[in-house]
């Protein structure tokens, strides 16, 4: 989940590979997804939660990694953007403080706020109780696994029953170290073959070998399949159901007073229709919640 497992730079050039056609270029840039500007103000009453030492400087670092479509991403200028994106922009605003994104390695990002290189991270982390005791996270958005495999692929692929297939995984993410692990050693247990787990650095890169028919399925976060199934014009289609659905959260230091700042804005967009605007624009209001929470972690 997340990342529980990122791509557009990446993607075009993935797209050309795989069809050969210079026109796939413009019709990748033509089927972007236009990010969204909410119309928010700064709440004085959150903003006065942020520590002053952030207050001073008038932004917000964030570390955050891309390609991850369409969490986050480089559009074709190359500006980062997504729906992790437009709602940390507006969480920015009722704070009063500018993001600032600091493109970065994804397994380096936590232990980057741990030392106050960042002071937030965004990228799709899944809200684990193994991350909490590292940092604390802030809830906005509840993400499942989902499964994906090659459309021209007759075979049925059940994640349940995967023993012996090569599956594409996002390195460091729950895919990588707890997911696709777990059913691999329910393999093992039963007597028959482990899964092949094969390690990505990005998204794209997993994406990418699954459609060249390099591994046989690739698990990662539910929106990112999804967003993966369209984007290839179904060159892949899902292998099972959506499953072990938790929280997407932005970890932030441990016991930092930033956390209940973070949970009232995020709480004050849900509760006054801009989350739902986010989340609508970029197709992803299966994932909605209601309430944000500092750790929600439920496993």
């Amino acid at each position: 989940m997340t990342r529980v497992a990122r791509w557009l730079g990446v993607l075009l050039a993935l797209t050309v590979v795989v069809s050969g056609c210079v026109n796939n270029e413009e019709r990748e840039r033509a089927n972007q997804v236009i990010p969204i500007d909410v119309d928010v103000a700064m709440v004085p009453e959150i903003a006065a939660l942020v520590p002053p030492e952030i207050t001073r400087t008038g932004r917000l670092v964030v570390g955050v990694n891309i390609p991850y479509q369409p969490n986050e991403y480089k559009d074709a200028t190359g500006k980062i953007v997504g729906y992790d994106v437009d709602l940390m922009n507006a969480v920015g605003k009722v704070l009063g403080l500018a993001p600032d994104y600091k493109e970065s390695q994804f397994d380096t990002i936590i232990p980057s706020v741990q030392a106050g290189t960042y002071q937030v991270g965004m990228s799709s982390f899944t809200d684990t109780l193994e991350r909490e005791k590292q940092v604390d996270f802030v809830t906005y958005y509840s993400a499942g696994v989902q499964w994906a495999q090659a459309s021209d692929n007759d075979d049925v692929i059940d994640p349940d029953n995967a023993c012996g297939l090569r599956v594409a995984v996002q390195t460091t993410t729950y895919e990588d170290t707890d997911e696709v692990p777990a059913k691999s050693a329910a393999c093992v247990a039963a007597g028959k073959p482990a899964i092949d787990k094969v390690k990505f650095d990005s998204q794209d890169e997993a994406v990418n070998a699954l459609i060249l028919g390099r591994v046989d399925a690739m698990s990662a976060d539910s929106p990112v399949t999804a967003y993966a199934i369209k984007r290839t014009e179904d060159r892949l289609k899902p292998a099972g159901g959506v499953f072990d659905s938790a929280p997407y959260g932005w970890p932030v230091r441990k016991g930092s007073p930033l956390a209940l700042a973070l949970q009232r804005a995020a709480q004050y967009l849900m509760d006054n229709g801009q989350y739902r605007e986010i989340a609508a624009n970029w197709g992803l209001e299966e994932g909605m919640i209601d309430v944000s929470e500092i750790n929600g972690a439920v496993s």
